[in-house]
């Protein structure tokens, strides 16, 4: 007679149970969003998606996603936005007051000094040849990140090839024909949650 298969392995019940990463406490929060956004000179969306979904593990691609078109949505700087919306998720109202917090006090600061050291040399022709640099730089950052962030379009209800038309139609509408956003995100983002809406509704 052949001999008895072997039981199954035990499955490790603490890794199985093991939580998400998330903020430790408001401590955290802050002083991460802190450090996020002083190595955000010229693009801070690429930091973020960086330091918050691979190094930090706090939102997979899909929920940052997600969460970044909520902040687009919504008036005041996208990035800003995101941190309310992310501090709001870990630990409520405080959490939102705090994640802000981090995003704005230290930039403030080094803004305003960096306003006074601009005022005296912005007459150098380095100074203006160093600032359209980082212009080059910034747009850089933002296109890396749009295409890392285009890997969740193969999750997405609507599938790859209709987000890809909904990104090729945003692009159009906003370089091409230089509709302003108010008239890209009612339109061009109506449809897509209208698209969405109708592909999960039961």
């Amino acid at each position: 007679m052949p001999e008895p298969l072997p039981p199954p392995a035990p499955v490790d019940a603490t890794r199985a149970a093991e939580p998400r990463p998330q903020p430790k406490n408001l401590a955290d929060l802050f002083w991460s969003f802190t450090l996020l956004v002083l190595q955000g000179f010229g693009g801070v969306l690429a930091v973020v998606q960086r330091e918050l979904v691979e190094r930090k593990g706090w939102l997979t691609n899909e929920e940052f996603l997600e969460d970044w078109a909520v902040a687009q949505i919504l008036p005041g700087p996208n990035v800003v936005n995101l941190a309310v919306v992310i501090g709001d998720r870990y630990f409520g109202l405080r959490g939102a007051m705090v994640a802000l917090a981090g995003m704005l006090l230290c930039p403030l600061l080094l803004v305003l000094a960096l306003a006074v050291v601009y005022a005296r040399f912005a007459e150098h022709a380095a100074v203006g040849g160093a600032l359209r640099g980082m212009g080059a730089v910034a747009a850089g950052l933002v296109a890396g990140v749009a295409l890392r962030m285009a890997g969740a379009l193969r999750t997405h209800p609507l599938g790859p090839w209709v987000g890809a038309a909904l990104v090729a139609a945003t692009f159009g509408t906003m370089a091409l024909l230089r509709w302003p956003l108010a008239w890209v995100l009612p339109l061009v983002g109506g449809a897509a949650c209208a698209l969405t809406w109708r592909k999960l509704a039961p």
